[in-house]
């Protein structure tokens, strides 16, 4: 199973690397989003650790979230991206996600080594969206 659609059909529990609190960002944005389409949506953010974004409970690292999580949704450098892997495999997440512009080849080649799908440079709001709902473009105009 490498296919996106299957991917987010099937795991519906996302932590989210990155996520702001200003709800102008990408990040931000794509979480509201998922989060309306049916995903329980884990915001991670060192600086912002204890507060609510979008409702949900902040916390620091992916390892301090004690639910099952499916998706490791990346919003951060590529550099990162390795230790992320690394946290990603001990919390037995199904994919690690890296979200548009992210890359990067060691992190892939440890996750796909222990079972784990990997998916680079794509946004999870864009792909939902060309999948589910048959759209192409970024940011639809919010229907609020």
């Amino acid at each position: 199973m490498n296919d996106i659609k299957e991917i987010l059909s099937k795991y519906k529990k996302i932590a989210m690397i990155g996520v702001s609190n200003d709800p102008t960002k990408a990040s931000t944005i794509v979480m509201k989003y998922m989060q309306k389409y049916g995903f329980k949506v884990f915001p991670i953010n060192p600086k912002a650790t204890g507060q609510k974004i979008l409702g949900e409970e902040v916390f620091e690292k992916i390892t301090d979230i004690k639910d099952q999580v499916d998706i490791v949704d990346v919003f951060r450098p590529s550099k990162e991206a390795l230790g992320i892997a690394e946290d990603t495999i001990k919390i037995r997440a199904k994919v690690l996600w890296l979200q548009l512009g992210i890359r990067n080849e060691e992190a892939k080649l440890l996750v796909e080594s222990n079972n784990i799908y990997y998916v680079e440079d794509k946004c999870t709001k864009m792909e939902y969206q060309k999948h589910f709902l048959k759209m192409r473009q970024a940011f639809p105009v919010l229907q609020e």
